[in-house]
């Protein structure tokens, strides 16, 4: 054998970047490995001088040491629900003609179908409106005010739609004292989150503000509160990703609320509706995990020369940030994305609206999308194979801060779910957030019409770090 042969007779192949060239190498039996290579940020020199920048040691030390101070934050806080109220008596900022909404602001002139959906299906539920005509007619006229939900210590799933008598998740963390609200699981399809606001809608509403949420308020005043962070351990320990698979912690909340629902003055039937209520659908414990999330993060928020993010949301036209070191409500966007995944039977993907949502809340934290190693059932409801499901939940530790001990994925040998999404490690990877949600129709008055995955757009990140890169000093 020559020297030659010799030296190419045993080959192990990495391919950098064309795939097809590691299928070529794979049909003639020689072991490859792939490497999908991208330049830094795309290749843009703006982001790549901001990169540089904060790449200098003295200010990389300073960010690194402020990262790790929010993301203590995100790890200590210990969020527990006190109790259940109306928004109008505990949400900061919130009146009678307030309507909040899900992402970063949006006018009603710029609202998707979905989202006008939800806030002229609200405007009726409140008497402030008698038809969808009126509605429409009022959300146009300038009397309604408009906010986004986490400029108001809220979140909300989907469309997001909050007005002044639905009831709320009161989540108080009891390290540092901040409080977050949600309002409460119509459950799904076709519901006012979802964008649907006819008759039956509004009904369901009236009967959550007359008889569940008091019911739900006179049952937490029954006991303590409720350890929301160790229910969450649990819920993920028994195969929940608790963004869009629910089943472990909804039985886990409904078993914590149950005595005390039955200690309360409602009559059985009431108590049986709601019971049964419960028992409709997995999801009526998908927002009480958004509201404990909210919570861990606005602790983490305002920490000076942190690259962490503290929020993600889409209002259906734009997807917006948050980032800690950057104080306020200062927002990052770029254009909501496309959500790729099953649809119901009857629906096509030009039928969907964009990504919308403040439910990516979770994955801003940790679980949802960047757990779905917990849950391999999930890949049923939103698309993808188990393996990818896995996939995630390790990748998401090379743009995040560091891993949270007290909620963990046992099929990767307990490995904490991963903290603090940095900012600068999405732009020198190039790996985006992976986000796993559902899909409303685009047409307002829909509702739900499928599940499945998405990511934020880049530009949120390369605006994050251009703004911050300038500001540090």
């Amino acid at each position: 054998m020559t020297k030659i042969a010799q030296l190419f007779s045993s080959l192990n192949v990495v391919n950098v970047g064309l795939e097809f060239f590691k299928d070529d190498i794979r049909r003639q039996q020689a072991p490859v490995t792939q490497v999908n290579w991208q330049p830094i940020a795309g290749g843009n020199t703006q982001v790549i001088e901001a990169l540089d920048k904060l790449a200098q040691p003295e200010i990389a030390a300073k960010i690194d040491a402020a990262n790790q101070e929010a993301v203590r934050r995100i790890i200590e806080s210990h969020p527990v629900l006190v109790g259940y109220e109306r928004a109008i008596d505990v949400v900061p900022g919130m009146t009678k003609t307030t309507i909040l909404h899900a992402g970063p602001p949006v006018s009603w002139e710029d609202m998707n179908g979905p989202m006008r959906g939800a806030v002229t299906g609200a405007l009726i539920f409140e008497g402030l409106a008698s038809n969808l005509d009126e509605a429409f007619k009022l959300a146009a006229s300038g009397e309604i005010t408009f906010s986004p939900c986490h400029e108001h210590d809220c979140v909300g799933s989907m469309a997001g739609v909050t007005s002044a008598s639905m009831y709320m998740h009161v989540v108080k963390n009891q390290t540092f004292g901040n409080v977050a609200y949600t309002n409460l699981s119509e459950q799904m399809a076709k519901i006012l989150r979802m964008g649907a606001n006819d008759e039956s809608v509004v009904e369901r509403l009236v009967w959550m503000r007359d008889v569940l949420g008091p019911m739900l308020k006179a049952a937490m005043a029954q006991g303590e509160p409720i350890d929301l962070r160790l229910m969450l351990a649990q819920a993920l320990h028994m195969g929940d990703e608790c963004h869009n698979r629910n089943n472990a912690g909804t039985v886990l909340l409904a078993q914590a609320l149950t005595p005390r629902i039955l200690e309360t003055d409602f009559t059985t039937e009431q108590k049986k509706e709601v019971f049964e209520f419960i028992a409709s659908s997995d999801y009526f414990s998908g927002p009480t995990w958004m509201a404990m999330c909210k919570c861990a993060l606005d602790a983490a928020h305002g920490v000076e020369n942190s690259t962490v993010v503290t929020t993600m949301a889409r209002n259906g036209v734009e997807f917006g940030i948050r980032v800690s070191g950057v104080p306020g409500f200062t927002w990052f966007t770029g254009p909501a994305q496309k959500v790729v995944g099953p649809l119901f039977a009857g629906f096509k993907p030009e039928d969907s609206g964009l990504d919308i949502g403040d439910s990516a809340i979770t994955e801003t934290y940790g679980i949802g999308g960047f757990a779905m190693a917990t849950a391999p059932a999930i890949v049923a409801l939103v698309g993808g194979t188990v393996d990818e499901a896995i996939h995630y939940s390790i990748q998401m530790d090379e743009i995040t801060t560091a891993t949270n001990p007290n909620v963990t994925i046992p099929l990767l040998n307990f490995k904490g779910v991963s903290s603090g999404i940095d900012i600068r490690k999405v732009l020198e990877t190039g790996i985006l957030p992976i986000i796993n949600t559902a899909i409303a129709h685009k047409e307002p008055g829909v509702g739900m019409i499928g599940c499945g995955i998405t990511n934020p757009p880049i530009e949120c990140f390369e605006k994050a770090l251009m703004t911050f890169a300038k500001n540090i000093q």
